[in-house]
């Protein structure tokens, strides 16, 4: 659709693009020539040439911008800035077999006789102009004004600008001048590397909470980012997966945009080869929605938001059709990039958003998940819809790490896995390592160590990577692992990379953490003595999975607070070259498993379990799951497998639990499938675990008790001088009102999980709590009546139920405002 009635001016630096590639002739004739590979090339726009062609394929405004005339043979005029670029042929995506043109390699700038690249003036410039596009990429339009479009030189205009800067910099003439007469109007798009490249530590492909978390810090703290910190509106892509949206209008704030199953850096990563103007891209995609918006009167904000949208979707797509599969025929860039159609593999309604914590505690920063804040109900409602209806469901609109068949949502769990794979991946592209790559590995036994680095290693190279495996607490002597380093010299021999696996390499051998010393030479040198002689080990990755230590702080007794013992446990670590050990070493992840880790901060444990229960669930008893992927359980097997405190033994102990039942023939997981108390003793407290079993029955059989009670308090508190039992006041109402109150008892447990609290049924009286105010107004938002919530504490406790905090919610007053 074209608007012609819209003026866009696209000005800034600009570039031509000689790319050039390789094609085998077919032909059969005698000439020699044409037995060789064929060389061809072309010339394409680039820079702010490209992104006018851009802006007018997503716009259909009338765009003016710089014309560059030059001959039909390729040649370019003198001091033109032209990049050169080898293509190759690259699967369109990761699935199909059909190939596309993208640049295998970026070959470098022609060298031009002058230092300085030529600029050029905007044809039939338009002062007038509704919105101007600038591409910055420090080639010398940021410092000469005579190049800049009349709208933006003149003081008294004030169009909707869209500065795309390539080398953030607060020094050139360019941004004094916008930031004098423009600031209010201006929006600022800065490529995520980019501003890496500033010097800003701004985390990649971890975690989406880490990146947002980082940026936010910066932004605040960074000097050299203290001029972007004023801008109204600053706009930071992060690769093709997601963006920063950060405004300032007196008061900062940050929005996070991203896709649910990618990170930063993936698509490009599963994918292969380069693109150049994917942030050129991104700015044609979000002009789309600013000027659809300016046309329809929405504010600016809404049109950014669904323009950030709209960037990702478009520069996925540009990356996705490269320049074709055949060049010269194809049109470059495709005009389908920016039309939304059914079979798009992207679409900008797959993008979620969320508002960026801006707290200044740090216990706040550090326990920001997105799962909380993306929905409206509490973890453990959706652990309840992940083991009933799969993860697919139950987490549609919340990052999902996978690494093979390992999944997780839990953000600590992700990142360390992220940076242990980000680890392997670049020893693995290292052609000449000289030594293996160590890291470690801690968890509880049937944590899942073993499975999580295998699977990592499974995405890194699943071809190239061969697995070994050695318990060192079943070592006798030093021969046994002179024997397995032999077994790992064999495989690489055969073109493998052995990734080793030495389990339980805290354990002792003669004392304390007695193997160390024997690992400081193969992982320093990447050699080990046998005798007199001295083998290379080659490429190799040693994992050290601790069997006494369930976290690296632990192992390096950082939990021991009494300083006399952690004296004595240093000497003891220092004699055992524990810290030589740690020094080698490149890495490490604490492994989680799905027992809470930390009463505190730990606050997916249960999400954890879910994930690991609809797996299990899934894989051994498929008969269980409907046609519909709803799992076929009872809801008190289902709440109390999530809610028990603790599992003896990890994993192992939940999947025990499952091969224990009678599932072979059942249509259902009912309660007389589980085994017998003094079985699932060997796994639970199976005390606890019954009171969970039965929570719902022991509730529904105190509902008339409770509601009496409810009652007769309510009615002393109107009546000082009562003289009517309980009974008797309770014989008094009529039924309406009696179903009235059992109604409100029966909602009391969903109602306490609004403000992260859980009724729990105990042999003795508890004590009786007292609710803040901000939790009796979240309660009172969600309608439950005032004068009655004040007694649920005294109510319950005098029936024997306890109102415990969740322990799979970190809870902090300043939380309930993000309900």
């Amino acid at each position: 659709m074209e608007i012609k009635d819209f003026n866009i001016v696209v000005s800034g630096d600009v570039c031509f693009n000689l790319l050039f590639w390789q094609t085998n002739n077919e032909c059969t004739d005698n000439l020699n020539w044409q037995h060789y590979p064929h060389i061809h090339n072309i010339s394409s726009e680039g820079e702010a040439l490209l992104l006018a062609k851009l802006v007018y394929l997503s716009t259909g405004a009338n765009i003016i911008s710089p014309k560059i005339k030059y001959s039909s043979n390729g040649h370019l005029p003198d001091g033109l800035l032209s990049s050169n670029s080898e293509l190759g042929l690259f699967p369109m995506n990761e699935h199909g077999e059909e190939k596309v043109y993208r640049i295998k390699q970026f070959l470098g700038f022609t060298e031009l006789n002058s230092n300085m690249p030529k600029l050029f003036s905007t044809t039939n410039d338009d002062e007038n102009a509704d919105m101007v596009i600038l591409d910055d990429e420090n080639n010398g339009f940021n410092n000469n004004k005579n190049f800049w479009p009349l709208a933006l030189k003149s003081s008294s205009k004030h169009p909707i600008i869209i500065y795309k800067m390539d080398k953030p910099s607060s020094s050139t003439e360019l941004w004094k001048h916008l930031e004098r007469f423009h600031m209010k109007n201006t929006i600022v798009v800065i490529n995520g590397d980019d501003l890496r490249s500033k010097g800003v530590n701004i985390s990649k492909n971890l975690s989406w909470e880490r990146t947002a978390l980082d940026f936010v810090w910066q932004i605040k703290n960074n000097p050299n980012l203290g001029f972007l910190s004023k801008c109204n509106h600053l706009i930071i892509p992060l690769g093709l997966e997601g963006a920063i949206y950060y405004r300032n209008n007196g008061e900062a704030s940050s929005h996070l945009y991203f896709l649910t199953y990618a990170f930063e850096g993936d698509f490009i990563e599963k994918t292969q080869g380069k693109m150049y103007g994917l942030t050129s891209c991104f700015v044609a995609g979000l002009a789309k929605s600013i000027v659809s918006g300016k046309l329809k009167n929405i504010s600016i904000y809404r049109a950014i938001d669904d323009g950030i949208r709209e960037g990702i979707a478009s520069a996925q797509k540009y990356f996705v059709y490269g320049f074709g599969q055949n060049i010269k025929e194809n049109n470059f860039p495709s005009p389908s990039i920016f039309k939304d159609s059914q079979k798009d593999f992207i679409s900008k309604n797959y993008i979620q958003d969320v508002p960026i914590r801006n707290s200044n505690d740090p216990n706040c920063q550090s326990c920001w998940y997105i799962i909380k804040d993306k929905s409206s109900t509490n973890l453990a409602e959706i652990a309840y819809d992940i083991v009933k209806n799969g993860e697919d469901s139950a987490l549609k609109y919340i990052p999902i790490a996978r690494f093979g068949k390992l999944k997780t949502v839990d953000r600590d769990e992700f990142e360390a896995y992220k940076s242990i794979k980000n680890l392997m991946s670049e020893y693995i592209s290292t052609q000449n390592a000289v030594r293996p790559l160590s890291i470690a590995v801690f968890g509880t036994p049937g944590s899942g160590k073993s499975f999580g680095v295998t699977e990592i290693a499974s995405c890194v190279a699943p071809n190239l990577i061969e697995k070994l495996d050695f318990n060192l607490s079943q070592f006798q002597t030093l021969s046994d692992l002179i024997i397995s380093f032999h077994k790992v010299i064999d495989i690489s021999l055969k073109g493998k990379v052995p990734l080793v696996f030495f389990d339980e390499f805290d354990s002792t051998f003669g004392e304390k953490l007695g193997w160390l010393k024997y690992f400081l030479a193969p992982m320093q040198d990447g050699v080990f003595r046998e005798a007199n002689s001295i083998h290379p080990i080659g490429k190799a990755i040693f994992v050290f999975a601790g069997g006494t230590s369930s976290t690296f702080k632990e192992f390096c007794g950082e939990t021991i607070s009494d300083k006399a013992e952690h004296r004595e446990f240093f000497k003891e670590f220092q004699s055992a070259k524990g810290p030589d050990f740690i020094s080698r070493l490149r890495g490490y992840v604490n492994i989680l498993g799905p027992n809470q880790t930390d009463e505190n901060w730990d606050q997916l444990f249960i999400i954890r379990r879910a994930m690991l229960l609809r797996s299990l669930l899934e894989r051994k008893v498929p008969h269980l799951i409907n046609k519909r992927g709803e799992a076929q359980i009872d809801s008190g097997v289902l709440r109390a497998l999530l809610k028990v405190t603790k599992y003896k033994h990890e994993s192992r102990s939940i999947e025990a639990i499952l091969e224990m039942s009678r599932l072979t023939n059942a249509k259902k997981w009912e309660q007389s499938h589980l085994p017998a108390k003094d079985q699932l003793k060997l796994h639970v407290d199976e005390e606890e675990f019954t009171r969970h079993l039965m929570q719902e029955e022991f509730f529904a059989e105190k509902v008339e008790e409770l509601s009496i009670n409810l009652n007769y308090m309510i009615a002393c508190a109107n009546n000082n001088n009562l003289n009517s039992t309980s009974n008797e006041c309770w014989r008094n109402l009529s039924s309406q009102e009696k179903d009235t109150i059992r109604n409100h008892i029966r909602n009391i447990p969903n109602a306490l999980y609004k403000i992260y609290y859980d009724v729990i049924s105990v042999m003795d009286k508890p004590e009786i709590i007292t609710f803040t105010d901000k939790e009796l107004n979240v309660l009172a938002k969600y309608g439950y009546n005032p004068k009655y919530i004040k007694y649920w504490p005294k109510v319950l406790a005098n029936s024997n139920f306890k109102i415990e905090r969740l322990k799979f919610a970190c809870y902090c007053e300043s939380h309930l405002k993000f309900m």
